[in-house]
């Protein structure tokens, strides 16, 4: 089954069900008024939707449509919270490397997660509006999952079946604040603007074998202003989302809704498939050349994300983007 939220000048969004080839949807009005309302009653709502989407894909539904190719907003609008970890200790250790910082000790045993901002998250055609080009404008390519309801102290092998949608990530950065912020010991505000998400959500399912030990087995493809920057493979995170999810409930219960991301993508094969991220890529080239060679985004600059299955056939749409300057506030 596959979800979008459409604008339509609420905070939440149109929930509609999407065809399995991205082209049609209906409406989900009269089962769930927004995709956060469905999974707080996921269990109630989802055989509803399933169903709908069923008779979408045979050509059985009213009231189908076209699917725009804009007006898309991301596929949560808003959510009780998102937290994104660092699941691919490739990238770690890469942004380690390039910040000039010693290795934490354990982040091997134990994946690293920060908590963002949750109430204003940008659809997938939307432009990212943002103070300044100096503030070191970086995209970060990432999978991320929605859960219902988790309770304190879920351990990873009851975790995956927590998860009911999953989407791709566009977690971008302002490095020239990610290492100040960082060393206060507290959390990222400045560095972290809001973040965007594919037009569409999808359950596991979806993803048929490419779903396997709680990742998604696929490259995913990462182009800036048309030209290809990388296509690493979103399988070879080191934590699972199972590992992840159960992190995050260590101490607390996890609310229905919340997403948790991967993370950037990162493969140890860089030289043969790319980054996801620029300052990725400055990292290798810092240890390269001796110095960074890759500059960080301008306004103007498009940033695409997109995952395909095996037969090349998109599973959540793009995300694709331009930067923009933000307008100042009155």
């Amino acid at each position: 089954m596959k979800l979008a939220s459409l604008r339509d000048g609420s905070a939440d969004g149109r929930l509609v069900v999407v065809s399995s080839d991205l082209r049609r949807a209906v409406s989900a009005a009269g089962i769930a008024d927004s995709l956060l309302g469905a999974i707080e009653s996921w269990d109630l709502c989802e055989p509803r939707l399933s169903a709908l989407g069923a008779a979408l894909d045979r050509g059985a539904a009213d009231g189908v449509f076209d699917l725009p190719t804009g007006g898309f907003a991301p596929p949560l609008p808003r959510t009780w919270q998102w937290l994104d970890g660092s699941a691919f200790h490739n990238h770690g250790a890469l942004m380690a490397r390039a910040f000039g910082q010693a290795a934490v000790g354990n982040e091997r045993a134990r994946p690293l997660m920060y908590q963002g901002g949750s109430d204003d998250f940008l659809g997938p055609y939307e432009d990212m509006p943002l103070p300044s080009e100096a503030d070191g404008i970086d995209f970060e390519a990432e999978l991320a999952v929605v859960i219902d309801r988790v309770p304190m102290g879920t351990l990873p092998q009851s975790a995956l079946a927590h998860v009911k949608l999953i989407m791709l990530a566009n977690d971008a950065s302002l490095r020239s604040f990610a290492l100040l912020e960082k060393k206060t010991g507290f959390g990222w505000i400045h560095a972290k603007p809001a973040t965007s998400f594919s037009p569409v959500a999808v359950t596991p399912d979806e993803l048929g074998a490419a779903w396997k030990d709680g990742r998604v087995c696929l490259p995913i493809r990462v182009s800036w202003n048309g030209k290809e920057f990388g296509h690493p493979d979103a399988g070879a995170m080191d934590f699972g989302f199972h590992e992840l999810i159960a992190h995050a409930a260590y101490s607390r219960n996890l609310s229905a809704g919340t997403i948790i991301g991967s993370g950037t993508v990162s493969s140890a094969d860089y030289r043969e498939v790319g980054s996801a991220c620029i300052a990725e890529r400055r990292a290798i080239e810092l240890a390269e050349h001796g110095r960074a060679l890759t500059e960080y985004m301008r306004f103007g600059d498009r940033v695409r994300i997109e995952m395909l299955d095996v037969q090349g056939r998109s599973i959540f749409g793009a995300i694709d983007q331009r930067v923009v300057p933000a307008r100042a506030a009155r």
